[in-house]
């Protein structure tokens, strides 16, 4: 019999809403004290866009200036971070210390684990979103408008799910202190090959012909064609190809769990 025999499903309660929030609380304070994830998540966009976004600002590209442009790739930078590592990296040790396995046990309804690292990677997203917003505003002479700004945080927060995918597969199958470095090898090649540091059409050929095989592509045209800036494709294209993503990282988490299972029966 499998070490992580699981309890039948109950309906969902006030009891249940009651573990689900606690999970969430106590997941929240974990990594509020874990400055080697809180720092570089809160900051490093924030570097970037005022090296790149802020400096080169006033220079065009398309019908917006750079700085307006850079704001909607380096908010797609600041999610992806967020949710991969928070998940690569959280994941991946807590299978390392056993604490998973502990987790999986117990009476706890499995989905409250993963629902807390959700919540709390997509708030540590909208909150480096509007440090990015107000930045741009202030110092950057970014314009635009209170709904855009609510569809450009709302679009972007919900497009972290396909990196936190990214980050749980990478979690099932990595040792905790090579998780790190894996997230690293595949975050910063991919964004800087997304057009996420540098606008894609200044990139060479090549580049532009792989981005669409990447999930922060897609997100970052969503971005751009919300702040007014030159897109290529249609919305409905990029949010099918962000839930393929979704769905294909899932499945390669999933399959990572339930080796896990078998080794440990």
């Amino acid at each position: 019999m499998s070490a992580y025999a699981s309890t039948a499903p109950r309906p969902f309660s006030g009891r249940s809403a009651c573990i689900y929030a606690t999970e969430t609380k106590y997941e929240l304070l974990k990594i509020i004290r874990m400055p080697a994830y809180v720092v570089p998540t809160l900051t490093f966009p924030l570097l970037f866009y005022i090296m790149f976004g802020l400096i080169f600002g006033r220079q065009s590209i398309g019908s917006v200036t750079m700085a307006t442009y850079l704001l909607a790739t380096y908010g797609v930078f600041a999610v992806m971070g967020a949710s991969l590592f928070g998940f690569a990296v959280g994941v991946s040790t807590e299978r390392g210390l056993g604490w998973l396995q502990v987790k999986r046990a117990s009476p706890m309804p499995p989905a409250a684990y993963l629902l807390a690292k959700t919540i709390v990677s997509l708030l540590f997203s909208a909150t480096v979103l509007v440090a990015l917003i107000i930045l741009g505003i202030a110092f950057g002479g970014v314009r635009i408008s209170p709904l855009a700004t609510f569809e450009l945080v709302g679009t972007l927060v919900a497009g972290a799910l396909p990196f936190a995918a990214m980050g749980l597969a990478i979690g099932c199958y990595s040792a905790p202190n090579a998780a790190p470095a894996i997230a690293n090898v595949v975050f910063l090649p991919m964004a800087f090959c997304s057009g996420l540091w540098l606008p894609l059409p200044i990139l060479p050929k090549i580049f532009q012909i792989a981005a669409p095989a990447l999930p922060p592509y897609h997100l970052a045209q969503l971005a751009l064609r919300l702040v007014g800036a030159p897109s290529t494709g249609t919305p409905a294209l990029h949010v099918a190809a962000l839930a393929a993503f979704i769905i294909g990282f899932l499945l390669l988490a999933l399959r990572g769990f339930a080796r896990e299972d078998v080794e440990v029966s």
